[in-house]
């Protein structure tokens, strides 16, 4: 049994992962789910944001503006995926991977070397360590956090009720349909990938500020972890609407941090974290469809794009 003060620093800490890599599974909630949008440039975007937050930061920027940039950098990548799948035709899952590739050298040149640290930098949260009342790392570290996913919420939540939001989310409901009300939906496809990868960038420069250093490796695996964190969402809340959606993208992202958390407490090997992070992703997937199959439903073929 874990003691009650190990259990309340295991909650605030998956609260506080949860929260800065929940800006990563928006992103991937995006590309997937209103979008659907093989997008696997995430692996690579979430190493962009990391590496030009650390590079301006020790050139001297003002760390939220740094974190603006990682943003910017992130859009700028998913506007080079979407625009090779819309304008040249090439398939989404190759446009993404291509772009994935490509960043892999791209993040190279940017910092300069494999790895970068950040531990006597002024970050985000050094700056939030300085207010009244914050005086663990945690504590600072999870109101930072929560601070930046409440802002990111309020924004997405207001855009996807906007026209051109739910002209979006129309697009990957029934795209052929949309295009008949005549919207162009290669600009909205160009629009949500670049936002869910610029979502992502900004969770790879927020953590890379949490964590102190950055790494080229550091994004392998993300992917699977946003899908983990939104099927976990979307299995255990079965939300309704768009406001409640986002919040169970959140709230699986902090659930699957817990289990990543208690599992390395109770001695898991941090190299079976990927195999974890598969069999949760399985489990959340087959839970629903077993259901269907004892219900005896009707289920079409699975998708194989």
């Amino acid at each position: 049994m874990l003691e009650p003060t190990v259990v309340g620093h295991l909650l605030g800490f998956s609260a506080y992962e949860g929260l800065v890599y929940g800006f990563l599974a928006l992103g991937v909630y995006l590309t997937f789910r209103v979008l659907a949008f093989p997008d696997l440039t995430v692996d690579g975007s979430f190493v962009l944001g990391a590496a030009v937050v650390a590079v301006l930061i020790i050139d001297g920027v003002n760390p939220f503006l740094a974190t603006l940039a990682a943003l910017g950098a992130g859009l700028c990548a998913g506007l080079v995926t979407s625009l090779l799948n819309t304008k040249l035709r090439i398939p989404a899952l190759l446009a993404s991977i291509l772009v994935m590739v490509a960043l892999y050298s791209i993040n190279l040149r940017i910092m300069g070397r494999p790895n970068l640290p950040l531990l006597r930098e002024v970050t985000i949260f050094s700056l939030a360590s300085q207010l009244p009342g914050l005086e663990t790392r945690l504590v600072y570290q999870l109101v930072g956090a929560a601070v930046l996913a409440v802002i990111v919420f309020l924004i997405l939540n207001w855009f996807l009720r906007t026209e051109i939001g739910l002209a979006l989310r129309a697009t990957g409901d029934n795209e052929q349909m949309v295009r008949g009300a005549g919207v162009d939906t290669d600009k909205t496809t160009i629009l949500g990938v670049s936002t869910a990868n610029g979502l992502v960038a900004l969770s790879g420069g927020v953590v890379a500020q949490a964590q102190g250093f950055v790494d080229v490796n550091m994004g392998i695996g993300m992917i699977i972890m946003g899908l983990a964190a939104v099927i976990i969402g979307e299995a255990l809340f079965r939300p309704k609407g768009v406001a409640r959606l986002l919040l169970a993208v959140l709230a699986g992202t902090f659930v699957y941090r817990l289990v990543i958390s208690v599992a390395l407490r109770l001695g898991m090997a941090p190299g079976d974290l990927k195999l974890i992070t598969a069999a949760l992703v399985i489990i959340a997937l087959a839970v629903p469809y077993l259901q269907k199959k004892i219900r005896r439903e009707w289920l079409p073929p699975a998708p194989r794009w």
